[in-house]
């Protein structure tokens, strides 16, 4: 009921709901396609009771109406999520149908269309498998709670509160903005959604403050999309994560902290370069906005449902509970402290936000269970694991090269959820059979699915920025993967360094030596390309190499950047590229 209802239910808000635009040929497309939906489910209905004994065989009608259910919900991926998922979810059914004729480790004992079907739609195989049973039962409510926190007006508070915070910093309306997007982030688990919330007021004002608009929008997209690496909520990803490996949420909200931190210290320091290298000054103190009365008690309504979510989780108590009151709490303290949400506007606003996000989510992890009931039917994933250990002749490197590649060509199309679900089914198996942890796997997939939003040439996140900062979108996508470069290293060093994650393997001596590795890195990546391009690609190397698992590199790389830092500056060669802040990366 819960599954395929909740499934359902999203399915039909979003071709039931009004637009002002929609042609009569959309119209009877959609009256179409919900007509086949709730066909299917009523046909879902009369014989669930003969499913859940096991001795139903398929009719030709239920084969009809499953492949009839599975094109409505195709169809409302590719409006919703995109092609990429769709194109991913055809090349599994045709592979399912097909393959057998295949040579070679492509082949498999083959399927007949009902066989596919009853594992598809008719089971708790594929499309309402697992991931779509945490999403119902799990992530939903966190999609209502943040978007509760945007109607009911946190996010302007929490800029106010970045402000404050960091503000005084050379550049500070680019830390407040890094400081905000990560709060709201992790909250919101979505790049683009939180590029469109917080960057209207965030992109302005970092082009207010000097820097450029390509600039600014690089500072937006890179830390909106970090937010879903920052615990304790992590957009919704840490709960699937959390179902997937057995491992507590609180565990792995704890074994994300240090990777977070270094990703968002790294961009502050890329930041505070920039500021220098153009000459903007420290704001006076006094211009900074300062919080209020009403500003503590609308800070509260963010503070205390987030602290209200840690002590129910500490206490033993499910996420889905957590969330629910974290909800209650926010939507009593909200309707208190701000009257201007007092309205059945406010109210329509939240519904349509939570209901559209909880749709496209469920649409978007349903579409997922097609690939996932493919690979369960034809062993696919162990097979493409196999063949990735020989590809990489038992080098755990290379395997997460190759992993973190297919990362980024599925994540640039598809939101974080659905890419790492794809990824880790088909090639966690692969990395973690060669030694790897299994929560270092995972977050090593989770990294390099957020990271996809900034990396050209889709750049979801930067296309977004683009359009509210005025600057060229690849421009962007190029300028944040530079302030994000320490995103794509960290999930190596936590790889070959599982003390990083605090819960595994963990060493204090290897614990200090990475962390100092990283902050070396990240005051090459942050310093050095302000000065060229020659130093760009240098700091980039040395970066590499004090991430990679060899000591004789890592000690070289250390030397040799301060020995090449020291000689600088002894000998005044220090310089810095003469670019404008208008025509800056």
């Amino acid at each position: 009921m819960v599954r395929v209802g909740g499934l359902a239910l999203g399915v039909l808000l979003l071709l039931i709901r009004p637009s002002s635009t929609a042609s009569s040929s959309r119209l009877l497309l959609d009256l179409g396609l919900c007509g086949l939906l709730i066909a299917a489910l009523v046909r879902y209905a009369i014989i669930a009771d003969q499913l859940e004994t096991g001795l139903y065989f398929l009719e030709p009608i239920d084969v009809v109406l499953g492949v009839g259910a599975l094109i409505v919900l195709l169809e409302m991926a590719r409006r919703m999520v995109g092609l990429p998922l769709v194109l991913v979810c055809l090349a599994g059914i045709i592979y399912g149908l097909l393959g057998d004729r295949l040579g070679g480790m492509l082949s498999h004992a083959g399927m007949t269309l009902p066989d596919m079907i009853f594992t598809l739609w008719y089971s708790f195989d594929g499309v309402f498998g697992r991931p779509l049973a945490v999403v119902v039962s799990t992530i939903v409510i966190f999609i209502i709670f943040g978007a509760l926190l945007e109607v009911l007006g946190a996010g302007e508070v929490l800029l106010k509160l970045a402000m404050r915070s960091l503000g005084w910093l050379r550049g500070g309306a680019a830390h407040a903005a890094v400081l905000a997007s990560a709060l709201f982030g992790s909250v919101s688990g979505s790049a683009v959604a939180n590029v469109v919330g917080t960057g209207v007021v965030t992109i302005p004002m970092i082009k207010r403050s000097g820097f450029s608009a390509r600039f600014a929008g690089a500072v937006e997209t890179a830390a909106s999309s970090g937010g879903q690496i920052m615990p304790p909520i992590m957009g919704a990803v840490a709960f699937i994560m959390a179902d997937l490996t057995g491992i507590p949420y609180l565990y792995i909200c704890l074994a994300a902290l240090v990777p977070a931190l270094l990703y968002y210290g790294s961009l502050l320091a890329c930041i505070s370069a920039e500021a220098r290298r153009i000459g903007i000054e420290r704001p006076d103190p006094a211009t900074l906005p300062r919080l209020n009365g009403r500003d503590w008690l609308m800070l509260s309504v963010f503070a205390v449902p987030l602290g209200l979510i840690i002590l129910l989780l500490v206490g033993g108590k499910s996420p889905a509970l957590a969330g629910f009151w974290a909800t209650v709490t926010a939507l009593i303290l909200g309707l208190l402290f701000n009257p201007e949400t007092r309205s059945l506007t406010k109210l329509k606003e939240l519904v349509t936000t939570a209901a559209s996000a909880s749709a496209t989510i469920l649409v978007a992890v349903g579409a997922v269970g097609i690939i996932v009931g493919i690979m369960n039917l034809t062993g696919l994933g162990l097979r493409f694991a196999t063949a990735a250990q020989m590809l990489s002749d038992g080098s755990l490197l290379m395997s997460l090269v190759l992993m973190a590649l297919a990362c980024l060509v599925l994540g640039m199309g598809m939101p974080t959820v659905p890419a790492y679900l794809i990824i880790i089914l088909i090639m966690g198996p692969a990395v973690e059979a060669l030694g790897l942890p299994t929560v270092a796997a995972h977050l090593f997939v989770v990294y390099f699915a957020v990271m996809s939003a900034v990396t050209p040439p889709v750049a979801l996140a930067a296309f977004a920025a683009a359009s509210i900062a005025q600057a060229n979108p690849i421009g962007i996508s190029v300028t944040a993967v530079r302030l994000a470069l320490i995103g794509f290293l960290v999930p190596f060093a936590f790889a070959f360094n599982p003390s990083l994650l605090l819960i595994t393997d963990f060493s204090i001596t290897e614990f200090c030596w990475v962390l100092l590795r990283l902050a070396v890195a990240i005051w090459c990546l942050a310093v050095f390309p302000a000065r060229g391009m020659v130093w760009t690609l240098a700091s980039v190397a040395a970066a590499v190499c004090l991430v990679l698992p060899s000591i004789p590199l890592q000690l070289a790389a250390m030397v040799l950047t301060s020995a090449a830092e020291l000689t600088s500056r002894r000998f005044g060669t220090v310089t810095y590229r003469s670019d404008s802040p208008k025509s800056s990366c």
